[in-house]
């Protein structure tokens, strides 16, 4: 039987909030695991989280702020400044990737934890990124799931997607509609997830905590992030980068990216996966991110 605890608060000394919880024993190696856009904690699904203790993992998972039962903050995104941002406009964002880094590092200083391996998909691939080349001294291993390098020329989305990730007011059957839509779209075609589950994950997802202003401001955080091809060329630690050949959301090209900038890398890419975290894969997953964090303490 895996430990699960509460949900707990870490609090940043700026006042920032911000829920976790963790699965296994703390005596196992630390894993911290970082959702992506607009998605809180339980996106890691507690199966997941469940197997990954049993790999011997200490896992943490948290909701990132703007998010779930972390801080929500304030500042407007409206759709022309998300236009001008992606369009390669200097954009003043409320927050960047480095400020949601630093988050992830609040979490492991509540618990007293000096060093994690990190493992984050989509945004929080590139938040575990960052972290790996702001805080490389904390960070024992890196596994990056579906992101990018924030390399304009890589990791692009379809042009369908981006109108689906805007839609999501109006309440929460709206949310839960528009959610359908979107993982109709992004989710991996070799394997298709029930749209009653789908439609089960959104709802937890409205009364959890989403607003759409909070996922301008994450949206705006990954528009406006730099080019880290350089810096992750400086990455020592094991890393291993996975993503889907069918994704949507952030295409193949940044996975491939990733990896050719980090030395000696591993680079895992899968046949019929897109934009998610299927059940049938989690045993590859598992796998993997025990192999990274093995090359570690070889």
């Amino acid at each position: 039987m895996v430990d699960v605890s509460p949900e707990l608060f870490a609090t940043r000394p700026d006042g920032i909030e911000l829920c976790y919880q963790t699965f296994g024993d703390r005596r196992d190696e630390p894993l911290l695991l970082v959702m992506g856009l607009g998605g809180p904690m339980t996106w890691w699904d507690p199966g997941l989280c469940t197997r990954l203790a049993e790999a011997g993992f200490f896992v943490i998972r948290y909701d990132n702020r703007d998010m779930g039962r972390s801080s929500h903050l304030s500042g407007a995104v409206t759709l022309p400044k998300l236009a001008a941002a992606f369009a390669g406009a200097h954009v003043r964002a409320p927050y960047t990737l480095v400020d949601m880094a630093e988050d992830g590092l609040a979490v492991l200083d509540a618990l007293d934890l000096d060093t994690a391996h990190v493992c984050g998909i989509s945004m929080g691939g590139m938040i575990v990124q960052t972290m790996a080349v702001s805080h490389p001294s904390r960070v024992n291993s890196l596994t990056s799931i579906m992101s990018t390098t924030g390399r304009r020329t890589v990791g692009w989305q379809h042009p369908a997607v981006m109108p689906t990730l805007l839609s999501k007011g109006g309440g929460k059957d709206a949310y839960v509609k528009s959610s359908v839509a979107t993982w109709r779209l992004i989710g991996s075609p070799g394997y298709p997830e029930p749209e009653d589950a789908v439609r089960r994950r959104a709802a937890e997802t409205y009364e959890r905590g989403i607003t759409a202003a909070g996922v301008g401001r994450q949206m705006l955080a990954i528009l406006t992030q730099p080019n880290r091809t350089e810096t992750l060329r400086r990455v020592t630690v094991p890393t291993t980068v996975i993503h889907g050949l069918a994704d949507k959301m952030v295409h193949v090209s940044g996975g491939r990216a990733t990896s050719m900038a980090v030395p000696g890398s591993e680079l895992i890419l899968i046949d019929g996966m897109g934009h998610d975290l299927p059940a049938d894969l989690w045993d590859t997953y598992v796998a993997a991110i025990r192999r990274t964090a093995d090359r570690a303490t070889a």
